[in-house]
């Protein structure tokens, strides 16, 4: 009944509102990349694997845009492989389809071991999850055997075989990809992952790779609000790990509060903002400043980044570790943002 209320308020004095938010909508509606959309279309209706292999061809050297094609038919070919198959039989030395496979079997082995965390996972879980993971490691070797030596594909590839093997080699992966590609998004994304406490690093060693790679990174790159990253996955792991009471949320609501995490994400989001972005893949990120700034109570901010996310919206998992849910902390956020109900 309150939040009718505030609704009618909010139509009254606010005018119309923009359109909920959808979470499930076409695939293709969230794409903003014509020339994937068009050969993922063709994918899907006629199995066409030569449009997969054109639109990634297409990219040339933007290996960010290349990495990005490729992980949409490997999202394709994880539930219907039947196109990726007869590509690998026609062409079994292509690299992308050799990639593409080692995407498949990483997201496989991800699947088999399911998303709780370790003292909720079974041994079946965890034995599933290695075999397969040796498997997308031994595909992704393949795939390095096979790549431009310029592309750093296969070696964010054998990064997030660390997340299985171990950090062993996570070093010499991290620097052979930055070689290849210094400011590549998901290169630097993967090694805050895998060097954060949950894994095998510290919350300092996490902290320190993440803004390395955003202050090396130029102005506009998605790669500058990768401190943001670091400091949603402190505050999980140090205040919503087990627990997402409201007990947890308030704590995670007054780090973001301090002033100096504050100044931090500010300057960081400064930068990201100073210059056109350097890329059409946002939602991510862009989500990440909605995160903050609905955490922090910056109302007007947290409105101006849903409006550019727009009603189409693949929700990411920082809702659910502060909200409990990707879905409720995405919509309540967003109807806060708009002038109704809380956050």
């Amino acid at each position: 009944m309150f939040f009718l209320a505030r609704y009618l308020v909010r139509r009254i004095i606010g005018g119309p509102l923009p359109p909920t938010p959808e979470f499930d909508a076409d695939v293709d509606l969230m794409i903003r990349d014509a020339v994937l959309r068009e050969a993922r279309q063709r994918v899907l209706r006629d199995g066409d694997w030569r449009a997969a292999k054109q639109a990634i061809e297409a990219a040339g050297t933007d290996w960010a845009l290349r990495g990005y094609r490729l992980g949409v038919f490997a999202g394709l070919a994880g539930d219907d492989d039947t196109w990726l198959d007869a590509w690998m039989r026609a062409e079994p030395s292509d690299p992308s389809a050799a990639l593409i496979w080692a995407k498949v079997l990483a997201g496989r082995a991800g699947a088999a071991r399911g998303g709780a965390s370790a003292a909720k996972t079974s041994r079946e879980q965890f034995d599933s999850f290695h075999v397969l993971s040796e498997k997308a490691a031994d595909a992704s070797v393949r795939a390095l055997e096979l790549a431009d030596p310029r592309d750093p594909g296969p070696m964010i590839r054998l990064m997030s075989s660390c997340f299985a093997a171990g950090a062993d080699r996570l070093n010499e992966f991290y620097a052979e990809a930055r070689s290849r590609d210094p400011h590549n998004f998901e290169t630097h994304e993967l090694a805050v992952m895998l060097t954060c406490q949950k894994w095998y690093g510290s919350h300092e060693r996490m902290f320190a790779v993440a803004r390395t790679a955003a202050e090396a990174a130029p102005p506009g790159h998605r790669t500058t609000l990768l401190p943001l990253f670091a400091h949603f996955e402190y505050a999980m792991r140090e205040f919503a790990w087990e627990d997402r009471s409201k007990e947890s949320q308030k704590a995670v609501r007054k780090y973001f509060r301090t002033p100096e995490v504050q100044r931090d994400c500010d300057a960081w989001i400064a930068k990201f903002r100073s210059a056109p972005p350097t890329s059409e893949q946002l939602s991510k990120v862009r989500q990440w400043m909605a995160v903050y700034y609905s955490l922090i109570g910056r109302r007007s901010a947290a409105k101006a980044v849903f409006d550019e996310l727009g009603p189409y919206v693949s929700r990411h998992n920082e809702w659910g570790w502060f909200w409990g849910d990707m879905e409720y902390g995405y919509l309540k956020s967003w109807w806060w943002a708009n002038g109704v109900g809380g956050v």
